[in-house]
């Protein structure tokens, strides 16, 4: 606190008492007036600059390069290869980016959001969340299903940099650098080409929306979320260092990337050109103007200038999934079983029994749990209470298992 005039006072770093100085604070021994306050405020931006060091907390020294990312992504996530080399650079330039303003000259660099594209059950949201155990930046996930235009019912825009705040525990510098991994994004995808008497508030009007909050502008934020009105209080963030990464499974575009490689060439070339083709997977052949032909605007596409691709699952990438990530569903079931002091172990069989079903189903390694569980339920219910600790799921317990349950009507045609 300041203290009153008193000649007695005088600052205890440069000697001026009370009357030479504009303010004199108060410490628990001693003072320091405002000019020694101002000059040691100098000295540590000095310090800190001639460090390396930034606001972010990192020197480029101990910045994770992104074959430490993709390697880190690797422990938890199987295959995607493409989409973690994306994101693992991605990341890295975000970084850099944060410490730019250490290197004098007049080159500044851009940052590069990136688009995600895959069927439901690859991983999208699991990437993102994956890299989030890494990053030293505020990060959040949240869903474009619930956005609408402003006065509209549903969340605003502005209710994502409200979660990035929250996390951020209100800092707004710190949420300035921070990620938001925007989720579902193909469903805001414009309704229709052709002009509408109605307004499409939850497609086009949203995209329209996230212009501003992906290019980078400075945005008023209401900070508890809810609705914007007069006598509410305020956030301004600059959405310029922020980190956007979108994903959705965008249904139906492969046949319209099928669509634009059969009308390129026309006779033999065409068919022998097409023997290359993997028809598999027609997600590795995506380009910005198949967004756009979904229903992404130009606009929006051209915010988002790094796109990438995420595998379909087959029967040996789902039964890796189910047994070799360090968060893998049998070793979480495992660790559920082994607080009640119960061994758990699973046959070979039963695990390909699994994964089985699950591309019966339809519904990618996201159906893997929902199985397990389906399986497992009767033995979390009694174990717990009973006196036995050893459990060995064979193949013949699985299917006895499931087809006593209501997932086993399960069908998806």
């Amino acid at each position: 606190m300041a203290k009153k005039a008193n000649s007695s006072n005088h600052c205890s770093f440069c000697g001026r008492n009370e009357q030479e100085v504009n303010l004199l604070i108060s410490g628990m021994t001693g003072y320091i007036c405002d000019m020694c306050t101002e000059q040691a405020h100098e000295i540590v931006n000095e310090s800190v600059k001639s460090s390396g060091k930034s606001d972010v907390g990192i020197t480029f020294s101990s910045l994770p390069k992104p074959a430490q990312l993709k390697e880190f992504l690797d422990e938890y996530i199987i295959k995607q290869d493409s989409a973690k080399r994306f994101l693992s650079v991605a990341v890295y330039n975000h970084y850099k980016r944060l410490l730019q303003k250490n290197v004098q000259d007049d080159v500044e660099i851009e940052k590069s959001n990136i688009i995600m594209v895959g069927a439901t059950g690859t991983g999208k949201t699991l990437l993102a969340k994956t890299i989030a155990k890494m990053l030293q930046v505020p990060f959040t996930i949240v869903d474009a299903t619930v956005l609408t235009e402003a006065g509209y019912v549903g969340e605003d825009i502005e209710s994502i940099l409200t979660r990035l705040l929250q996390v951020a525990d209100y800092d707004v510098s710190a949420a300035e650098r921070g990620i938001v991994f925007i989720d579902e994004i193909d469903k805001i995808a414009r309704k229709s080409d052709n002009p509408s008497i109605t307004r499409d508030v939850s497609g086009e009007g949203v995209q329209q929306g996230l212009l501003k909050l992906l290019e980078g502008s400075i945005v008023n934020v209401p900070p508890q979320g809810g609705r914007k009105h007069p006598d509410q209080k305020m956030v301004a963030v600059n959405t310029k260092n922020i980190l956007f990464i979108c994903g959705g499974a965008f249904d139906g575009i492969e046949k319209k990337i099928a669509q634009r490689l059969n009308t390129r060439v026309v006779g033999y070339a065409a068919s022998q050109q097409n023997k290359d083709i993997d028809k598999d997977n027609m997600l590795k052949y995506i380009t910005p103007l198949d967004l756009k032909s979904f229903g992404l605007i130009p606009e929006i596409i051209g915010r988002l200038p790094i796109l990438t691709y995420l595998e379909p699952l087959d029967r040996e990438a789902l039964l890796r999934i189910l047994v070799e990530p360090k968060n893998s569903i049998i070793k979480q079931y495992q660790k559920l079983f082994s607080m009640d002091g119960v061994s758990l172990t699973f046959e070979k069989g039963a695990c390909e029994y699994i994964v089985d079903k699950a591309i019966e189903f339809k519904l990618g390694a996201r159906g893997l749990r929902s199985i397990v569980e389906a399986i497992m339920i009767d033995a979390m219910f009694t174990l717990p209470s009973g006196d036995k600790k050893k459990l060995h799921v064979t193949r013949n317990y699985a299917t006895n298992q499931l087809e006593n349950s209501d997932l086993h009507h399960l069908r998806v045609a």
